[in-house]
């Protein structure tokens, strides 16, 4: 592991935490004596995402954090919450067991996991995924939070399917 202070590449631990499915390590550089942290995450097989056009391309877990973070942008979400449901969205994924998921699958699991933890991330994720055709279409999103169920979020049973 290279210091991000001056690029040794030796460095000890000082203390290791496991936190669910990661493990998080604090170091100290060998040379300069800089701590940072480490984080290790057990990787399972190659996950694919197919993508509407037919493509397939590698799951990365970045592309679908920045996706969410931007979504949460400004929001009084409490410390680790993103963190917490990207894993939880992860953990889903791989129940399906499958090496491949479609992308119209895991955009409905990251709705439905954001609207429970945030109407307005959900409605932000919701307008750049489901690409509201104009102001009915978002009013019809609202109004199905509002009533407690969603129509736009109709992929819930793409996701049942997906599991049989």
């Amino acid at each position: 592991m290279k210091c991000p202070f001056c690029g040794t590449p030796e460095s000890r631990v000082v203390d290791s935490r496991g936190l669910e499915e990661e493990v998080r390590r604090r170091r100290a550089c060998s040379n300069c004596g800089g701590r940072f942290s480490t984080s290790e995450r057990v990787q399972n097989h190659v996950l694919f995402v197919v993508k509407k056009d037919g493509r397939r391309e590698p799951y990365e877990r970045q592309k679908l954090a920045t996706g969410i973070y931007k979504a949460c942008e400004k929001r009084p979400l409490p410390t680790g919450s993103v963190e917490k449901l990207i894993t939880g969205i992860e953990e889903q994924i791989h129940e399906l067991g499958r090496a491949e998921i479609l992308s119209t699958t895991l955009g409905d699991l990251v709705m439905r996991n954001l609207e429970s933890l945030d109407h307005i991330a959900y409605i932000r994720f919701a307008s750049v995924y489901r690409d509201f055709a104009d102001i009915g279409a978002l009013k019809e999103a609202l109004d199905g939070l509002s009533a407690g169920q969603n129509p736009q979020c109709s992929g819930s049973d793409r996701y049942k399917r997906a599991l049989n």
